[in-house]
């Protein structure tokens, strides 16, 4: 629920009746106000980089779209889009593309986080069909968490699980991970398997349950058995690299448990096997019986606002719409339904294939639609190459710059969702209204609009006359109860007749909604019984490591994943100086055995390179990272990093059955990155940067502000750009390193703080100098140190970004006899809101380290200080500055 006070600031906070979340938002919901500005907006069309209007654009888009396919065929244009589309504009696009250009090549970024869960569970029950509900949550007696760090990939739920293990200790938490994550605050039994080999530890499981199968319980039981029966405990203790005592106290849990869920997310999907990953996670639970009931179920999360409103409409190229398929039945039905002979007849082009075949020059022409796969897609610098050398781009997005708009040809303003109407679906299939809170700024119009308007000028209109979004969604429902009858999992159909006024009031509800189950079905397989033929079916799964092996030249793995306050590739919430303060630069995260035998000491600059390509970050050790194995972030893009790109490093291997890509191993050398110099840069405006420099760009509010290394002395540089902007340039060169602040006309232009090592400094306190600059010459000569006046201690690492609680700050209510997280919470509200900071709360509360010396403060190892001299500060008294 969201609000805007008289000054146009917005604020947001929970709804406490919706039951997805109760009430509870992460730090990035809460942040959402801070999201809806409109600097770095695209707020008007254009063509071939200049502003247009909506009929030129349109019509010249339809205009070169309708050449390729006239030229070239259907087969020759593409969609992507994106999770963060709604219900209307996704189905809108899947219609126009499969349903009246004929091509089924409409793919979505959906495809790199959930496809491998779509194909497991279509395998498993004939639908892709979510089983279980959150409610499920606080009754299941074991839960099971599998490549899911649930702490800040889903802080809402894993909340939500906290508090249920805290009212009914008896349950059981198991972390199946080969890191130690803040997921792990929570569990009984951490099992840090070998990265990879999951499939192994759940056909191990299968066979330890197979004595207690009923016979031909399920179609495939017998082959899956057989698959299963060599994986004894010692076989996967083996091949997982665990001790043959956990997996034993596992599988016992697991075998004892009158219910369990399994809740599994990237580090099973994105695999090259991954979708036989998540078939031994189902088959462990039909063979146990735990599914179907309250409390039991196999649970993948999604990642994205509306993946699963997606699949729904067959967002994926490996859909037609409303769970059909491609039979020749299925075919048949939807062109009846839309009244289109076009209908595609065949699957389209997945995601990484669709921008290989850009490169090879087959589809000429790609419309993107609210992502970035200039980032997101692994082996992105082929992606980017491609994007160079593609006849047509068009891109839809509320952001002006990113990495793929710099390809575009076209550019179309959508709107941002808290501008828009439509419809999201969650991960327990809970279909919720989106309404505008903020009207549409510029020439923004919704997706499902620009879909229409390009359908009408390809010829199509008829079919794409809508008014408004409810048409969309009646059409949507209607379209998943013609000629259903229970054999699609997917049905609405009890909505297809709302009104305009039960639209907008349309409360939260789970899918199927039909005319038997009008308010909703919170879980589904009670009966026993699947779609498309009915029985449950199990898979045979044989446990396949990665296709990637770590040899002699690249001897290490890299795992890639999200972190705590950030969103997908940044193009919002990097704009968020709160969302970047927890963790503002890419970090590389080792264990200190594999940084000793590179040389590396913790905040080094570190090179991981893959056969790919590399990427630059900070390196970070930690003993809960296992050894030879790295992770790094995946969302920096070129607006945030010089190198820092993750999914350049990744290749482009994919589960053969999904499409997805094996984002989480990838093998990869590690080095140590030299610079002679590290430094902050706090400006007004962007300077031009030093060839051999390496940036990072971090949100300030205020100014701007940029972490720089380079390997040739800062000095020059900054003389240089001074005299050639008229600035009046301030310095100190201390044993410390080098700092300079630039003033014109009394107004702080620039501050530049560099060491050998990247200084401390007060970053709250510089930013005020660019709006307020310090008026003493004691206060000048302060910030030039990088502090306040008076000397101010320094907040230290920000722990909650909720509410801007530093390190600092927390140990000292630690050493005032703070003792728990909720005494840290009564006495500085961390830990408080989105609870994504409890974990580190306890790390700290753990710790028996002293409270940091005010001054002086050390960073990585190094202590950085600056020393002025007699001569120095008597040039400061007398309002003279050093050039």
């Amino acid at each position: 629920m969201a609000q805007r006070d008289a000054r146009g600031a917005v604020s947001v906070r929970g709804d406490t009746q919706h039951p997805a979340n109760l009430g509870r938002l992460c730090v990035k919901g809460a942040a959402l106000g801070e999201t809806t500005g409109l600097d770095g907006r695209l707020l008007y069309p254009e063509v071939d980089g200049e502003r247009a209007t909506w009929e030129a654009a349109l019509d010249a888009a339809a205009a070169r779209f309708g050449a390729v396919i006239e030229k070239h065929g259907p087969q020759a244009v593409a969609f992507y889009a994106s999770g963060q589309l709604l219900t209307e504009d996704y189905y809108a696009a899947n219609k126009l593309m499969k349903g009246f250009i004929g091509a089924a090549n409409i793919d979505t970024n959906s495809r790199l986080c959930m496809s491998s869960a779509v194909v497991g569970y279509k395998r498993a029950f004939g639908a892709d069909a979510v089983p279980c509900c959150y409610e499920d949550l606080e009754q299941t007696d074991l839960l099971v968490f599998v490549g899911a760090n649930a702490a800040w990939a889903h802080p809402v739920l894993y909340q939500r699980i906290a508090a249920a293990k805290q009212a009914r200790p008896a349950m059981k938490i198991v972390v199946i991970d080969p890191r130690r994550t803040a997921t792990c605050d929570i569990a009984d039994l951490h099992l840090a398997l070998a990265p990879g080999s999951d499939a192994g530890l759940f056909v191990g499981l299968l066979n330890a349950l197979a004595d207690a199968m009923p016979s031909e319980a399920f179609d495939g039981q017998a082959q899956a058995l057989a698959a299963a029966r060599e994986w004894s405990v010692a076989r996967v203790a083996q091949f997982c690299g665990l001790p043959e005592a956990e997996v034993a106290r596992f599988y016992d849990w697991f075998l004892r448990a009158p219910t369990a869920m399994t809740l599994y997310t990237m580090g099973i999907n994105q695999s090259s096997s991954g979708s036989d990953k998540c078939n031994a996670i189902i088959n462990a639970h039909l063979a146990s019986g735990k599914i179907g009931r309250p409390g039991c179920g196999p649970f993948s999360l999604t990642g994205q606002p509306n993946a699963m409103g997606g699949r729904e409409v067959g967002g994926l190229a490996s859909q037609l719409a409303c769970h059909m398929a491609f039979e020749p039945a299925d075919i048949a039905r939807l062109g009846r339904f839309w009244g289109s002979e076009r209908i595609a007849q065949t699957p389209g082009l997945m995601a990484v294939e669709l921008f290989d075949a850009i490169g090879r020059g087959e589809v000429k022409a790609v419309w993107i639609m609210g992502t970035n796969p200039a980032v997101s897609l692994p082996d992105s610098d082929a992606v980017r190459q491609a994007l160079a050398r593609c006849e047509l781009v068009i891109v839809s997005d509320i952001t002006a710059q990113t990495d793929t708009a710099a390809f575009a040809h076209i550019r179309f303003p959508a709107q941002a969702g808290a501008r828009k109407t439509g419809t999201v679906t969650n991960s327990e299939r809970r279909i919720s209204r989106q309404r505008p809170f903020l009207p549409a700024p510029g020439d923004t119009r919704p997706d499902w609009w620009i879909v229409a308007q390009m359908a009408r000028r390809l010829g199509h209109g008829e079919a794409f006359a809508w008014q408004h979004p409810h048409e969309i969604f009646c059409e949507h429902a209607a379209l998943s109860g013609f000629e259903n009858d229970g054999a699609r999992a997917f049905d609405i159909s009890a909505l297809a007749t709302l009104t305009r006024e039960q639209y907008d009031a349309l409360a939260p509800l789970q899918w199927p909604v039909t005319a038997q189950q009008p308010q909703g079905t919170p879980r589904l397989l009670a009966t026993g019984e699947g779609w498309r033929g009915g029985r449950l079916n199990m898979v045979a799964v044989t446990p396949a490591l990665p296709q990637a092996r770590p040899a002699a030249a690249y001897p290490l793995w890299l795992n890639t994943g999200r972190i705590r306050d950030q969103w997908h590739t940044m193009t919002r919430t990097g704009s968020v100086a709160r969302l970047m303060q927890h963790q503002p630069l890419p970090q590389v995260v080792m264990h200190p055995s594999d940084a000793a035998r590179a040389g590396i000491g913790d905040g080094d600059l570190a090179e991981v390179a893959s056969a790919q390509g590399f990427m630059v970050g900070w390196a970070a050790l930690s003993d809960a990272q296992p050894p030879g194995a790295l992770f790094a972030p995946m969302h920096w893009n070129a607006r945030f990093a010089s190198h820092g790109r993750v999914n350049t490093l990744v290749a482009p291997v994919c589960c053969p059955h999904s499409g997805q890509p094996e984002s989480k191993q990838t093998a990869v050398r590690l080095q140590k990155r030299h610079s002679a110099w590290q430094g902050e840069l706090f400006c007004r405006v962007m300077p031009p940067l030093a060839p051999d420099m390496l940036w990072w760009r971090r949100a300030l509010d205020g100014c701007l502000h940029f972490t720089l290394a380079g390997r040739t002395p800062p000095h020059g540089w900054l003389r240089q750009l001074a005299d050639s902007e008229g600035w009046q340039i301030q310095y100190a060169d201390g044993v410390g390193g080098f700092h300079a602040l630039a003033w014109r006309d009394g107004a702080l232009m620039l501050a530049f703080y560099s060491a050998q090592r990247r200084p401390t400094v007060q970053t709250e306190t510089i930013a005020a100098a660019f709006s307020a600059p310090p008026a003493s010459a004691a206060a000048r000569h302060a910030l030039l140190g990088g502090k306040g006046a008076g000397n101010a201690p320094a907040k230290g690492r920000i722990i909650c970004s909720c509410f801007g609680v530093g390190e600092n700050a927390i140990r000292a209510a630690i050493a005032n006899g703070c003792d728990s997280a909720a005494r840290l919470g009564d006495a500085l509200r961390c830990g408080t809101n989105c609870g994504s900071c409890i974990p580190e709360l306890k790390a700290l509360l753990a710790q028996t380290a002293s409270l940091p010396e005010a001054a002086n403060e050390t960073r990585g190892g190094e202590r950085v200080t600056l020393e002025f001299g007699e001569e120095f500060l008597a040039r400061q008294a007398g309002g003279q500055v050093g050039r």
